[in-house]
């Protein structure tokens, strides 16, 4: 049974094209006359949309290279995107702040 052609999308952030369905679709939403990108988690929204994938790394190169801008052909407001990653810098869900790493004694083995 041959496999099925799935839609090739480029990310953003590092400029891999990969299957679509790896991609986080995002879309230019309007707040207090700025732009800002909002994802678009059920891929419906109307308008361009741009793709990245979904992990710190790309979307902080994206906000770095002005990728979002590009990719939606107009002035967008990063700084909610900026802030979200410091914070998720800070503290990520299930990891602690800080981690206190005690030495090997050796007797564990």
């Amino acid at each position: 049974m041959p496999l099925q052609h799935q839609p090739q999308r480029t990310c953003i952030g590092c400029r891999s094209v990969v299957d679509q369905n790896q991609l986080k679709r995002w879309v230019l939403k309007a707040q207090d006359g700025k732009f800002i990108p909002v994802p678009d988690p059920t891929r419906s929204f109307p308008g361009r949309g741009a793709w990245l994938h979904p992990n710190p790394e790309c979307a902080q190169r994206a906000v770095q290279r002005g990728a979002f801008a590009r990719s939606f052909r107009t002035n967008v407001d990063v700084s909610a995107l900026v802030a979200e990653s410091r914070a998720k810098d800070r503290t990520q869900p299930g990891k602690p702040a800080f981690t206190n790493v005690q030495p090997e004694s050796g007797s564990e083995i």
